[in-house]
């Protein structure tokens, strides 16, 4: 285990939590509204498996990353990440039997206005003609700032996370771990937030 502060989660939850350093988020947050010509706005799936813009369902807007991004601060929070799985892992022994996995695909630095957020219940792997979904095995999301009624309610876990700053949660991306935000309707939100999927080949 490293020196990264945990936030405790019962075991039974299959979850991990821990914090990553606070500069790190400022310089996140710095990254997002320098690339403010890169923005777009969130998407999410629809019924038909397709992205889909629908503010009753998500709505932000989005930085898309791209995992082999050698940037600054990009690298730092790589690093950050990577103690969080490492801890992970740790915590639950069967993760190191999975599969090799890596962060694949591009991941999104998010920012919420008020009265923002993914607002229905979802999960982020799954039944999905996706071929790309259907490698994904964890998810990990940090939040960037404090947002005291803007956490994350897991359905079966009864649980709400708190949206505190620096706070990484890592979980399994299956529907025993659906989720939606709370919705703040006093204070804007960021976070960051991606998958680790299966690496089918050494050159992924």
């Amino acid at each position: 285990m490293n020196n990264l502060k945990e936030y405790e989660l019962d075991k039974k939850y299959l979850m991990g939590g821990w914090y990553i350093p606070e500069y790190i988020c400022d310089k996140m947050i710095e990254f997002y509204n320098l690339n403010k010509h890169k923005h777009a706005t969130g998407m999410a799936y629809n019924d038909t498996n397709l992205h889909n813009i629908d503010i009753t369902v998500k709505q932000s807007t989005d930085l898309h990353l791209h995992p082999q991004a050698d940037l600054y601060p990009l690298n730092l929070y790589h690093e950050a990440l990577q103690k969080c799985l490492l801890n992970y892992q740790e915590k639950y022994d069967e993760v190191k039997t999975l599969p090799r996995f890596n962060i694949t695909e591009t991941y999104n630095l998010q920012h919420y206005e008020k009265g923002g957020g993914f607002k229905t219940w979802h999960y982020e792997g799954g039944n999905s003609e996706d071929k790309q979904i259907k490698k994904r095995q964890l998810v990990f999301m940090t939040y960037l700032n404090d947002v005291e009624d803007g956490g994350t309610e897991f359905k079966y876990q009864n649980l709400t996370t708190p949206a505190k700053k620096g706070l990484t949660l890592i979980w399994p991306v299956w529907w025993t771990h659906t989720h939606r935000g709370q919705i703040s309707h006093t204070k804007e939100k960021y976070i960051v937030t991606g998958w680790y999927s299966k690496v089918e080949n050494e050159n992924s």
